[in-house]
């Protein structure tokens, strides 16, 4: 039975902020070290236009930003001070990756072991913050944890050892009745174009527990095919009218599979920093560089062929993942960025 909240017809899309650009692609030692997590939930609560703010966080479940297999007691007292800034938590990135908790969705037994342990690990956090009541709505996020080279080495194989993982991963998630939702990204084997995404989804084939997290930055890159050039569906020079045609081809596939979504800014380039490899940029919302009508964009994903929002889908979360510092830093930054999620509610919103 699918797990995807149902809302009623009645609605607007909570608002949240993503915590781990604050960590991805930062290293300590560097000239971009990690954010705190505290310095990250001041901002997200400082952030006003109009008198309206941030509804929630989504995040990374691991150091230095929280402890994943933190007692109940200590994650309580994360959720008491969340709540304190009137805050709540939404979904998650677990932390599947090798030198994290996790490794390879297409590796050995062990390694695949240790991701369906990650995201055992996540639901288990997801669950203290449900019973505690900070957490009411969200999913958990995943990916293959493999690269392209690697995956392509074997991709019939390859494919099919990760939608293995994704089954097991399934099957942990059903227990503490989460959705996993898996971010399409152009960096990761197996579901770096949209095609490739479809095809891993419809051969785990759990649609209500294993879906698609759309991130408007990251999808333009499967337009370009940029990891994939025989699934492109635009070619550079492309005109408004190829774009929208184009747009919809790839939502239309991919739509009915989603049940998270990150709002997104992209130059149609990609960007790497750290140890994270290159993928879609994410620029600021006013970027006077960026391809795409967000509010536009986003109704294609949000919703559904009679243009109703689709239920699926109760929250909006910024991704500003690699932002400079300096960047984050700024509470402009995160001003622009509500004001634009503001405009998405104010369409579309019923």
């Amino acid at each position: 039975m699918p797990a995807c909240p149902i809302l009623n017809s009645s609605m607007t899309w909570k608002l949240h902020n993503a915590m781990w650009p604050g960590l991805v692609g930062k290293e300590d030692g560097s000239d971009q070290p990690p954010i705190s997590l505290d310095r990250m939930l001041e901002m997200t609560a400082a952030s006003d236009v109009g008198g309206k703010g941030f509804d929630g966080v989504d995040m990374f479940l691991f150091q230095p930003h929280l402890d994943i297999d933190a007692d109940e007691a200590e994650i309580r007292k994360l959720a008491d001070k969340i709540a304190g800034y009137g805050l709540k938590v939404g979904s998650f990135v677990a932390p599947v990756w090798e030198g994290t908790v996790g490794g390879s969705a297409m590796g050995d037994a062990e390694t695949r072991g240790r991701f369906v342990d990650a995201v055992r690990k996540s639901c288990r956090y997801g669950k203290i913050l449900r019973e505690h009541g900070v957490r009411e709505y969200g999913s958990i996020r995943i990916d293959s944890a493999t690269g392209v080279e690697d995956w392509a080495k074997n991709p019939a194989e390859g494919t099919k050892l990760i939608a293995q993982t994704f089954k097991e991963s399934a099957e942990v998630a059903a227990d503490f009745d989460e959705v996993l939702v898996v971010e399409g990204e152009i960096c990761w084997g197996g579901m770096h174009s949209w095609k490739d995404m479809l095809d891993l989804l419809e051969l785990v084939g759990q649609p209500g527990r294993v879906g698609f997290q759309a991130d408007l930055a990251h999808s333009y890159l499967y337009l370009l095919g940029y990891n994939a050039p025989e699934h492109a569906l635009l070619k550079e020079g492309y005109s408004d009218d190829e774009f929208w045609a184009a747009y919809k081809t790839m939502t239309d596939k991919l739509r009915p599979w989603t049940y998270d979504f990150h709002v997104a800014q992209n130059d149609g380039s990609v960007h790497g920093t750290g140890a994270h490899d290159k993928t879609g940029r994410h620029c600021v919302a006013d970027d006077p560089n960026g391809k795409l009508d967000i509010v536009k964009c986003a109704s294609y994903w949000l919703l559904d062929e009679n243009g109703n929002p689709r239920p699926e889908i109760k929250h909006l979360c910024w991704d500003g993942c690699m932002f400079p510092n300096a960047m984050l830093e700024k509470q402009e930054t995160w001003n622009t960025i509500l004001g634009v999620m503001l405009d998405i509610n104010k369409a579309y919103s019923k």
